[in-house]
């Protein structure tokens, strides 16, 4: 049954945060950052300010230090330069009356050692290869074998994110978004295919979600509960992700979550590579905050998901590649313009900035 659109441009309140819309730009990686610096810099400004009529921007994943890098040209959040440069890209979005939180990075063992201090390894819960490639200056290669992190090394990094978390406010931004999916260093510590520790964060799920919960706890030293939100991928294979019960795992976890009054959960409702179902309604039960659904939606699929209560918002990917005014083109139902998946990762303006917009009137 068809709903209609335009319960997508109601206005949704998010905390303290008015939202003029349903439409979720999701967090896109474009490798396209300073090369010396990793900092945003003009072109990525007008990238963003371009989609500032989303409801909500989610930037593209940003490491909280350079250990939490895993591809080329990627920003950071871990330097004043690269707070300069972010601090441009909200300043744009503001100013053009968008809003828009930061994705707080740390990709674990997806990673080479090329991009690491030192060349070290990359480090994870447990030393355990990815089957995954990384994105790398002369294209994409395997990444490197991980070790594990020592337990007196992980509130360090616990550190990191609450550093990042206070660089994102100084840089301006509305919110933050803690990545917890797609098999990134979070990912890796909840799921017990990538998590083999013996100590009190591996084994049981209440110790697999440790980690989470105390990332979570250290970012909401920073930000009112309203202005974080945490993205997860619950059966999505991504980077060579499995785990042996996830409807328990993510359940449990969004009850902790929902317990910490998160602004809201940004669900990948990708399948897992064996398509079996996922009762993501169950997720959207445990969490009381605000649901953003995520993977494939169209225009009649996201007002379905929104009018049956399935979701508050949905979030789109290429969609948004391609479609810098993807909220006026859903209002009049136009033609979309179809993303160029060579220009997707690395480049410069082409396939960036030089999508056509709509003309008015």
């Amino acid at each position: 049954m068809s709903s209609d659109p335009s319960i997508l441009f109601q206005p949704f309140r998010l905390g303290s945060l008015e939202l003029p819309n349903r439409l979720v730009m999701a967090p896109l990686t474009r490798n396209r950052a300073t090369p010396d610096t990793l900092a945003p810099h003009d072109l990525n400004v007008a990238y963003y300010r371009q989609r500032a009529s989303a409801g909500l921007i989610i930037t593209e994943a940003t490491q909280i230090s350079q250990q939490g890098q895993g591809y080329i040209l990627t920003p950071g959040i871990y330097s004043d330069a690269q707070v300069e440069g972010w601090t441009k890209v909200t300043q744009a979005v503001h100013a053009a009356g968008g809003r828009i939180f930061l994705q707080l990075w740390h990709v674990g063992r997806v990673s080479h050692v090329s991009l690491q201090p030192g060349g070290a390894a990359p480090v994870a819960p447990s030393a355990i290869q990815a089957n995954t490639k990384t994105y790398l200056d002369h294209g994409f290669d395997s990444v490197s074998m991980p070790r594990a992190l020592d337990a007196e090394e992980i509130p360090l990094i616990v550190r990191d994110y609450y550093n990042a978390a206070l660089n994102a406010k100084r840089a301006g931004f509305d919110g933050v978004e803690i990545h917890g999916a797609n098999g990134y260093l979070i990912d890796q510590f909840l799921r017990d295919g990538s998590n083999a520790r013996t100590d009190a964060y591996g084994g049981s799920i209440e110790n697999r979600v440790r980690f989470a919960v105390e990332v979570a706890e250290a970012v909401l030293k920073v930000w009112e509960p309203g202005r974080v939100g945490f993205r997860i991928s619950p059966v999505s294979p991504s980077n060579d992700m499995r785990d042996s019960d996830p409807a328990a795992l993510f359940g449990y976890l969004a009850k902790c979550l929902s317990a910490l009054n998160l602004g809201y959960l940004h669900v990948n409702e990708g399948l897992a590579a064996d398509n079996a179902p996922f009762d993501f309604a169950a997720i959207r039960s445990a969490f009381k905050g605000a649901y953003i659904a995520n993977f494939g939606y169209t225009r009649a699929r996201a007002a379905e998901a929104v009018a049956a209560n399935r979701a508050d918002l949905v979030a789109f990917g290429k969609l948004y590649i391609a479609n810098p005014d993807l909220v006026a083109r859903f209002k009049s139902d136009v033609a979309l313009n179809e993303p160029d998946q060579k220009t997707f990762y690395g480049g410069d303006q082409k396939g960036y900035t030089d999508y056509p917009v709509m003309l008015a009137g």
